[in-house]
């Protein structure tokens, strides 16, 4: 595996999946979330805590460049835009059905605005990081 492209495909993931999240889930889903929360209740926290979000969006965007990278050799935005959206729907589909089994932090409805939200964020990430495997690549 090509260590610069993974890391250069990786950063490029990262910063578009801090993006998409804000968009997705700080802006586009945001009131829904609030209005549909698990009987958990106020659980959000009042301010970001910035070094752990930068942080989680950069291992997403790495994530998919070791995958893309390693096993499935993406190297196009349509490639990395399918994977990435099967990838949003499986994994938000086993952590959010996860914790709806063994906590309240989730009602169904948030679920299922959440796997929308996870099919569109991980398609546009894997499409960026599908984009970024193509830099340099011969025609």
């Amino acid at each position: 595996m090509n260590i610069q492209k993974f890391l250069v495909s990786g950063i490029v993931g990262g910063i578009v999946s801090f993006f998409m999240g804000w968009l997705v889930y700080g802006i586009v889903l945001m009131n829904y979330m609030n209005q549909h929360p698990g009987t958990a209740g106020n659980i959000n926290r009042t301010e970001m805590v910035w070094w752990a979000l930068i942080l989680g969006n950069l291992f997403s965007g790495l994530t998919f460049s070791y995958i893309w990278n390693k096993w499935a050799n993406i190297t196009t935005i349509a490639a990395g835009t399918m994977g990435g959206a099967v990838l949003g729907l499986l994994l938000s589909l086993s952590y959010d059905l996860t914790m709806y089994g063994t906590s309240t932090i989730l009602s169904l409805n948030a679920i299922c605005a959440d796997v929308i939200g996870s099919i569109v964020l991980n398609a546009v990430v894997g499409a960026a990081v599908g984009w970024a495997n193509s830099w340099g690549n011969k025609s």
